[in-house]
C-alpha cells in the first residue's frame, strides 16, 4: 500500500447509529409509499405502470400499430425509466393486459397472457408481443401538449412524465392494490359511464353529497359478471369512509338436474373451487353430490358442472352451504389510500376522490389551453412579420441584396423583431408568389379566431368546465360500456350442519381396556365376542347414532368429544383414542358415552360420590376437554352408566370386598359438574391403602335383573333379590354371596335394548 494513501476523518460525517437507520428506514418507507406501491389521483397508476405505458408509446406502440415483442418493451423500460427487476415489470405489464384482471385494460397481449385460472401462468416475455389499446390514448394523448411536469430519469439522461394527463377519472375506472410501508391501497374498478356521469355531477353540484352520488356509482364494477351481494348501506358507507368491503358470489343456473356454475367471482380460480368441493366430498361432508366435472372452454370460459345424488336434493341449499364453504363467495377489502394532488398518501371518500379528480383535469385542460394559446401566438407574431414583408417585398428584396446585415436592417425598417426578421430572411424565393401571401392572410385569420376563443376559455371558469363535461362525455361514449357486475340483495350463505349431512345410522362404540376405540354398525352387536390386541380386553360400549358425538371419560374426570361417524370400523382394532384427543400426563381412559343432547349418565369415583349429567354437558370442542368429576385423592372413576328414567330408576353400587347397595336415582342431583354425593360408604382408612374401594356401579329400572360379573363367574339377581339389597344412599350395603364378592363388571338386562 502506498504510504502517500490518507485518510481526512475529519470530514465525515458522524452521526449517532439510531438516528441513521431511522432516518434510512424513513427515507426508504417514503420511496415504497410514493414511488413505488400507491397510485396518483391523477392518472390512477403506480410508477412501474406509467413508465411501462409512456415507455411503449415511444417505441410507437399505439393501438393501430404492429406488435412488438414484449422483451422489447421491458428492454426500453427497465433501461430508460425503471430500474429494477425484470419480471416484477413484465408482470405489471401482464396485469394490465388481461381483461379478467383490468376493468378497462391498457395493453392488448399477443400469446399466452395468463387465465382466470391461473393468472401466473403467462409466457416469458420473450415469447410474447403487446402493443396499446385505444383505451391507453385517455391517458396519453395530451403527454406531448404542455400538460405535464417532467422529471429527469434515474441517471439524468432522459426526461420522464411526473404523471399522464389522463382525460378520465383512471384511479377509479381500472383500481389497484399495493402494500407500502404501515399502509395500503385496495381500490376496485368501477363502470366508466356511471363515474363520467358522477364527474359531471360534481362539475354541476359542488356540494352535492356521498349519498346523492351512489345514485349514478351504485358500486364497483369488476371485470366478472359475479353478483355483488353487498348491502347498499354498507357500500354507501364505504364510499363515506374510503374502507369496506364487496363481497361477490358467483352465478349459477339448473340444467337437466345438474347445477351449473357459469360465473365465478373476481380473481377466483375454477380449478381451487373444484379442489375445495372435492375436499369436502372426500372428507363426506356432501354425501348430496355424486360428482362434479369442469366443462369449460373456449365458448364457455367459466362452466363447473356439479351433479347431485337425486332430484330430491336441495339445489338452493346446497349452493348456500358451497358459498359459505369455497371461494364460490368470496369479500374484497376496499381501501381508497391514494397519493393526493399535493403528493401525500390519504383514504379519501367518493366525493373527495371526484372533486379532487376533477380539479386535476381542469388545471391539465388549463395547461392544454395556455400551452396551445403560448403557440398560436407564436404562430401569429410569425405570420404578422411575413405579411409586412409581402407588403414589401421590392424594398426587403433591395435591403437583403445591398445591405451587408440586411436582418439588422430589416429589424429597424420594418419594426420586426428577432424571430419576424429570421423569417423573413429564410423565406424561399417560389414562396413570394401572390398566392403564398392570400394563403398566410387566410391562415393569420384562422389562428386569430382561435386565439380569441382560447382566451375566452381561459377567462372564463364556467366556460371551462364545460369544456371538461364536453370531453368527459365524449370519451364515456366512446369507451364506456354497460355494467359487467350486477349488484343483487340476496340472503345470508349458511353453511350446512355437518350433523345434518350425516346419515343417521345407529353405531356401537367399543372402548378397550388400553383405551383403544371403534365403532360398529347397528345395536345388536356383542363388544365381547370381537378380537382385541395383544393384552388388550373390553372395557364398556356405549349405544348412539352415527350424527351424535362419543363422550369419553379419563381417569382425571376431564371429558373429551368426538364424531361419531369419524370413528374407525369395528373390523379392525381401531385406534387409540389419545390420537384425537389430549388428555394429562399419565391418564387413562375410564369410559365412553353417546347419545342424544338430553341423555343422563351416572357418573362415579370409586371413592363412592357421583352424580347425574346430562350428555351436552360434556361435548366440547378443544381437543384438552373440560373437567367433569371431581375425584378424590387417591381415589379411581367408574364407567360411566347410563339413566333411562331420572325419577324412577335405582342405582347398584358393589365394593371391592363384595357389598353390594340399592338406591333411588332419584335423591342424586343433575349436576354441570363436581364430586356428587356420596353413593356408597367407604372408610376413608381402607380407600387410602385400596382395600376398599366400589368397584361397579350401573343404573336399572324396576322390573329389571342385574348381571354381575365375578372373574369368570357370572351372578344373576332378579329383582326379588335385589330387594334384600334396597336402602338409603350413603350405607355400606349388604355382602353378596361368596365366590361372588369380586365383582368387575355389572350391568342390567335391560327389557329390550335402548336406541
Amino acid at each position: 500500500m502506498s504510504d502517500n494513501l490518507t485518510f481526512d476523518f475529519e470530514q465525515n460525517e458522524q452521526r449517532p447509529i439510531q438516528d441513521f437507520t431511522e432516518q434510512a428506514y424513513l427515507d426508504y418507507s417514503m420511496y415504497v409509499i410514493l414511488d413505488r406501491a400507491l397510485p396518483h389521483i391523477g392518472d390512477g397508476l403506480k410508477p412501474v405502470q406509467r413508465r411501462i405505458i409512456y415507455a411503449m408509446s415511444e417505441l410507437g406502440l399505439k393501438a393501430g400499430s404492429k406488435f412488438k415483442k414484449s422483451a422489447r418493451t421491458i428492454g426500453d423500460v427497465i433501461g430508460k425509466f425503471h430500474p429494477h427487476g425484470d419480471s416484477a415489470c413484465y408482470e405489471a405489464m401482464v396485469l394490465m393486459a388481461q381483461d379478467f384482471s383490468y376493468r378497462y385494460p391498457l395493453v392488448h397481449g399477443q400469446g399466452n397472457w395468463g387465465s382466470m385460472d391461473d393468472p401466473k401462468s403467462f409466457a416469458a416475455m420473450r415469447y410474447t408481443e403487446a402493443k396499446l389499446r385505444p383505451y391507453a390514448e385517455v391517458l396519453l394523448s395530451e403527454t406531448g401538449l404542455g400538460t405535464v411536469d417532467w422529471v429527469p430519469n434515474f441517471d439524468g439522461t432522459l426526461s420522464e412524465p411526473k404523471h399522464l394527463p389522463a382525460r378520465l377519472p383512471n384511479v377509479l375506472l381500472n383500481g389497484t392494490t399495493g402494500i407500502a410501508v404501515g399502509m395500503a391501497t385496495d381500490i376496485p374498478p368501477h363502470n366508466l359511464r356511471e363515474v363520467a356521469t358522477a364527474c359531471l355531477r360534481v362539475l354541476d353540484q359542488p356540494k352535492i353529497t356521498v349519498e346523492e352520488l351512489c345514485k349514478h356509482i351504485k358500486g364497483p364494477d369488476y371485470p366478472v359478471a359475479a353478483e355483488i351481494i353487498t348491502a347498499r348501506e354498507d357500500i354507501l358507507e364505504m364510499y363515506k369512509t374510503g374502507n369496506g368491503s364487496i363481497k361477490m358470489r358467483a352465478i349459477w343456473e339448473k340444467e337437466d338436474g345438474n347445477i351449473i356454475i357459469t360465473t365465478l367471482p373476481y380473481q377466483c380460480s375454477g380449478n381451487k373451487v373444484l379442489e375445495q368441493i372435492a375436499a369436502q366430498m372426500n372428507a363426506k361432508k356432501l354425501p348430496m353430490l355424486e360428482d362434479l366435472r369442469d366443462e369449460s372452454d373456449h365458448e364457455s370460459p367459466t362452466r363447473l358442472v356439479l351433479v347431485p345424488r337425486s332430484n330430491r336434493v336441495d339445489a338452493e341449499e346446497l349452493m348456500m352451504h358451497l358459498f359459505a364453504t369455497t371461494d364460490l363467495e368470496k369479500s374484497f377489502r376496499v381501501n381508497l389510500n391514494m397519493i393526493g394532488i399535493d403528493g401525500k398518501p390519504q383514504v379519501k371518500d367518493l366525493k373527495m376522490i371526484l372533486k379532487e379528480w376533477l380539479s386535476f383535469r381542469i388545471e391539465t385542460v388549463r395547461r392544454r389551453l395556455q400551452f396551445r394559446l403560448d403557440k398560436v401566438e407564436k404562430q401569429i407574431h410569425m405570420l404578422e412579420g411575413l405579411m409586412i414583408a409581402y407588403l414589401n417585398i421590392d424594398e426587403v428584396i433591395a435591403i437583403i441584396r445591398q445591405e451587408d446585415k440586411p436582418k439588422a436592417v430589416l429589424m429597424k425598417r420594418f419594426k420586426l423583431s428577432d424571430d419576424q426578421a429570421e423569417a423573413v430572411l429564410e423565406l424561399k424565393l417560389r414562396k413570394l408568389a401572390k398566392l403564398e401571401e392570400i394563403k398566410i392572410q387566410g391562415e393569420l385569420d384562422e389562428l386569430s379566431e382561435e386565439r380569441s376563443a382560447l382566451k375566452k376559455l381561459l377567462g372564463s371558469d364556467q366556460r371551462l368546465k364545460t369544456l371538461v363535461k364536453k370531453e368527459i362525455t365524449a370519451d364515456a361514449e366512446e369507451y364506456g360500456d354497460e355494467r359487467r357486475s350486477p349488484i343483487v340483495a340476496r340472503d345470508e350463505a349458511r353453511a350446512i350442519d355437518v350433523n345434518e349431512l350425516i346419515p343417521t345410522e345407529p353405531l356401537t362404540i367399543i372402548l378397550s381396556e388400553k383405551g383403544w376405540v371403534r365403532a360398529a354398525k347397528g345395536h345388536e352387536i356383542d363388544p365381547e365376542t370381537l378380537s382385541y390386541r395383544a393384552s388388550d380386553d373390553f372395557k364398556q360400549a356405549a349405544r348412539g347414532r352415527s350424527n351424535q358425538l362419543a363422550v369419553f371419560l379419563d381417569s382425571t374426570g376431564r371429558c373429551y368429544s368426538v364424531p361419531a361417524h369419524t370413528l374407525p370400523s369395528a373390523r379392525g382394532n381401531g385406534e387409540p383414542i389419545a390420537s384425537r384427543v389430549t388428555p394429562p400426563d399419565g391418564a387413562t381412559f375410564e369410559g365412553v358415552m353417546a347419545g342424544g343432547a338430553e341423555d343422563i349418565y351416572l357418573l362415579a369415583s370409586d371413592a363412592g360420590y357421583g352424580f347425574m349429567a346430562k350428555l351436552e354437558d360434556m361435548f366440547v370442542k378443544n381437543k384438552s376437554g373440560k373437567s367433569i368429576l371431581s375425584v378424590p385423592k387417591g381415589a379411581g372413576v367408574l364407567c360411566p352408566a347410563i339413566v333411562i328414567n331420572p325419577k324412577e330408576d335405582f342405582i347398584a353400587a358393589v365394593s371391592s370386598i363384595g357389598r353390594f347397595l340399592v338406591m333411588n336415582i332419584n335423591e342424586f342431583p343433575l349436576l354441570g359438574k363436581g364430586k356428587g354425593l356420596k353413593i356408597m360408604q367407604i372408610p376413608p382408612a381402607k380407600l387410602k391403602t385400596r382395600e376398599e374401594y366400589v368397584s361397579a356401579i350401573t343404573t336399572f329400572s324396576e322390573g329389571e335383573s342385574l348381571l354381575l360379573n365375578s372373574g369368570k363367574r357370572q351372578l344373576t339377581l332378579k329383582p326379588d333379590i335385589i330387594d334384600n339389597y334396597y336402602g338409603e344412599r350413603g350405607r355400606r350395603g349388604n355382602m353378596l354371596p361368596r365366590g361372588f364378592r369380586q365383582v368387575n363388571a355389572m350391568q342390567p338386562l335391560r327389557k329390550k335394548i335402548e336406541e
